[in-house]
C-alpha cells in the first residue's frame, strides 16, 4: 500500500466529530454473543499466537520512530548523542518536512521536560536520578555504605548489572525491540526486557539474528496474570514501553495491567504509551457484529482492540500513582495514493512518570527500599 501522511495533528470539524460518533453508534449496534465474548478472553493467546504464525514478523514495520517520540527510552548521555547527530543529519537537509520539524520539537519537549526535573543539577545514586539536595542526603547516610555488601547478597537476575533497564511489554515480532538493540548495543550499561503472551512472538524475537541475551531478554508473560513473577525485582526500571498492546486487553483488566506495571518501575521511572484512539479508522471501519463492548471490539482473526479517549488513559495511569509528563491526542490524515482513498488516524500518546519517594528526614529507608543499581 502506497501512503502519504498529509496532514499532522489535524483538527476535526464538529461535522466529522458528529459523524464519527455515529458510525461508531452504528457499528456497536449489534453485540457479540456472551458465549463467543467468553471464548475470546480464554483463548486470546491462541489467537495472536496464529497471528504470528500467519504473519510472522512481516506485518508490523520497525517502529523507528521510538527515539524521536519516545527520547525517555535511553539515558540521558546517549539522549544527547543522538540528538547531536540528528542536528548534523538535519543540517544536510535543507528541505525537511513538517513531520519531521513536528518530531524534533517532541524531541526537545522530552527533553526540556527531562532537565527541568532532573537536568544540570542532578545526580546518580544507586541508579536513581535526584537533585542534588537529595543526592546529599544519601551519601552522606552511613547506611549506604552496606549498599555493596546487600547487593552481593541478592540474587542475580537477567540485566542485574545494568544501570539502565527498559521492559517492552508485548513486544510481538521484535518491530521496537530491534531498533531499540540497534541503539543499546552502543549504549553500555543498558538492559531491555521484552514479553509477550504469544509464545510464537517470543520465539521470533529471539530466533532473529540481531538478538543478543548480553543486553536483551526476552520472556513469554501474560500481564493480566498477578501471580506470574516476572525475572527481576520490582522497582528497578527506567522505561516501561507499553505501545498498541493495553488495546488488546479486556477493559475490565486493564487497570489492574496498569498497576501492576507501575510497580515495576523506580521512582521517576517512566512509562511510555501509545495506543489506538476513540474514532481512529480501524474503529469505525468494523462492521456489526464485531463489537465486544463500548468501544471494544473483535477483529476477523479473533484477536481484540479498545480504542482511548486521553481522559481513560489519564484516569488510569493516575490511580496507577503515576504522574502525567505527556498526554495527547494525534490526529493524521493518511492518504493511499493508489485507491485514492483518505483516512483519519486517532492515536493517543503519553508519558507518565513515577513519583520521587525519596524522604529527606529519613534517606536510611529509602536506600534498604532501592537496593538496585
Amino acid at each position: 500500500m502506497e501512503m502519504n501522511t498529509k496532514q499532522d495533528h489535524m483538527q476535526w470539524s464538529q461535522e466529522e466529530e458528529e459523524n464519527a460518533k455515529e458510525k461508531a453508534a452504528e457499528n456497536s449496534l449489534v453485540k457479540v454473543q456472551w458465549e463467543d465474548q467468553d471464548k475470546y478472553e480464554r483463548e486470546a493467546s491462541k489467537y495472536w499466537n496464529e497471528f504470528y504464525k500467519t504473519h510472522k514478523n512481516n506485518f508490523f514495520k520497525d517502529r523507528n520512530w521510538l527515539f524521536l517520540e519516545f527520547p525517555e527510552i535511553l539515558p540521558e548521555k546517549r539522549r544527547e548523542e543522538l540528538k547531536r547527530e540528528e542536528r548534523s543529519s538535519e543540517h544536510k537537509k535543507i528541505n525537511s518536512t513538517n513531520s519531521f520539524s513536528h518530531k524534533n520539537e517532541m524531541f526537545e519537549e522530552g527533553e526540556k521536560y527531562w532537565k527541568k526535573n532532573y537536568g544540570g543539577g542532578s545526580t546518580s545514586v544507586q541508579g536513581y536520578v535526584y537533585n542534588k539536595k537529595q543526592a546529599k542526603s544519601l551519601t552522606d547516610n552511613p547506611q549506604g555504605e552496606n549498599c555493596g555488601e546487600e547487593l552481593g547478597r541478592l540474587e542475580s537476575f537477567p540485566g542485574s548489572d545494568a544501570t539502565h533497564r527498559i521492559l517492552e511489554v508485548g513486544c510481538g515480532a521484535g518491530n521496537s525491540v530491534f531498533p531499540i538493540l540497534k541503539v543499546l548495543c552502543n549504549t553500555p550499561g543498558t538492559f531491555l526486557y521484552c514479553c509477550d503472551f504469544a509464545s510464537g512472538a517470543v520465539e521470533l524475537v529471539k530466533s532473529h539474528s540481531s538478538y543478543n541475551s548480553a543486553w536483551c531478554s526476552a520472556f513469554v508473560h501474560d500481564v493480566c496474570d498477578d501471580a506470574l513473577p516476572y525475572p527481576f525485582p520490582d522497582e528497578i526500571l527506567d522505561v516501561i514501553l507499553l505501545v498498541f498492546v493495553l488495546s488488546t486487553i479486556h477493559p475490565d483488566r486493564m487497570q489492574g495491567v496498569v498497576n501492576r506495571l507501575a510497580k515495576l518501575l523506580k521512582p521517576g521511572g517512566m512509562l511510555l504509551f501509545r495506543d489506538y484512539g476513540r474514532y481512529d479508522t480501524a474503529q469505525l471501519r468494523f462492521k456489526k457484529g464485531h463489537c465486544l463492548s463500548e468501544n471494544f471490539y473483535v477483529r476477523g482473526d479473533g484477536t481484540r482492540v479498545y480504542f482511548f479517549t486521553k481522559d481513560e488513559v489519564w484516569n488510569m495511569f493516575n490511580l496507577a500513582g503515576l504522574t502525567e509528563v505527556q498526554n495527547l491526542v494525534d490526529r493524521r490524515l493518511q492518504v493511499n495514493r493508489k485507491k485514492k482513498v483518505k483516512m483519519q488516524r486517532v492515536w493517543i500518546q503519553s508519558k507518565f512518570q513515577k513519583p520521587l519517594l525519596l524522604s529527606l528526614n529519613n534517606p536510611e529507608e529509602t536506600t534498604k527500599r532501592h537496593p538496585y543499581r
